[in-house]
């Protein structure tokens, strides 16, 4: 093996552990807002103060990295993503966290999928692969499970209708991400576009604050979430894809909800019931059969 080939192979091998990496730190987002929440904390005050402090950090990254401006005609569309999925996704997850337990909302989060597909069907018109379909069903069919069967003996899972439909909101939410910052993404420097987005999140959450002193447990848990599980996250993910690509990214990436009912339950003492672990399993399992597809369709 020459030395270009163990160049490769350590930079791929590093791009794994960065996505891993990654998928850890979002897993804890759940668990680690319900410190949050256990000090009085709304969802919505812990959302916007998340998107505040991380929005500065971002500004800061952009400034010292030399990034250049976001380009004019994207300001918009950065903005808008804000409105959608930093303000929309971030109280729909907290709000799914609180009402139903963290394992329910990261489990429902993965969602996503379903309503990109969805959308492409009947807005954008686009027909679904066979096997994509299949990978769509089974994440459908995990969705319900755990939505219907969640809990196991003392778990603080309830699957309530609120709980549910925060939920799958922040799923929608979630597509949305993906499907509005995919061309901004790819014509601007990162850092810029997640600035944008955050202060914009941060502006329309706002008005609906509960101002008012904070406990040091509740700012330890909002400087988690900010700094570790958002732009730390968001840099560890970034580097990874530039080693590996999207595909393999995405794969490596359903271990989010894996982790966050662990760390649920180490947190938190939540327990998914049998048939919820069923559903889980089915989630994950159609996620990894889309990306795998996807990956197909690109070769």
């Amino acid at each position: 093996m020459t030395s270009t080939d163990r160049h490769a192979v350590g930079g791929a091998r590093l791009g794994v552990w960065l996505v891993v990496a990654a998928a850890f730190q979002w897993a804890l987002l759940g668990p680690v807002a319900r410190v949050a929440f256990a000090e009085g904390i709304a969802p919505l005050t812990v959302a916007f103060w998340r998107a505040t402090v991380a929005a500065l950090l971002f500004a800061a990254h952009a400034s010292v990295t030399r990034a250049h401006a976001l380009r004019q005609q994207d300001r918009l569309p950065a903005m808008l993503l804000g409105v959608v999925a930093v303000a929309g996704l971030y109280v729909s997850y907290f709000e799914s966290v609180q009402r139903g337990g963290a394992a329910l909302a990261a489990i429902l989060l993965y969602s996503a999928p379903v309503w990109v597909a969805l959308g492409a069907h009947f807005v954008l018109r686009e027909r679904v692969p066979a096997r994509e379909a299949g990978a769509l069903l089974l994440t459908f069919a995990g969705v319900v499970l755990v939505a219907l069967f969640p809990a196991s003996g003392a778990a603080d899972i309830a699957a309530t209708p609120a709980a549910v439909s925060w939920g799958l909101a922040s799923g929608l939410a979630y597509a949305l991400y993906f499907l509005l910052g995919r061309s901004l993404f790819a014509h601007n420097a990162p850092a810029r576009v997640m600035a944008w987005a955050l202060a914009t999140g941060a502006v329309v959450l706002a008005p609906f604050v509960q101002w008012g002193a904070l406990t040091w447990r509740a700012w330890a848990a909002i400087g988690f979430l900010a700094t570790v599980a958002t732009y730390g996250a968001y840099l560890s993910n970034a580097n990874g894809l530039k080693r590996i690509g999207a595909s393999r990214a995405s794969t490596i990436a359903t271990l989010e909800p894996i982790l966050a009912v662990g760390a649920a339950f180490l947190l938190w003492g939540e327990r998914l019931s049998l048939l919820g672990v069923v559903g889980a399993s089915a989630v994950i399992g159609g996620v990894v059969l889309a990306a795998t597809a996807s990956r197909r369709t690109a070769t």
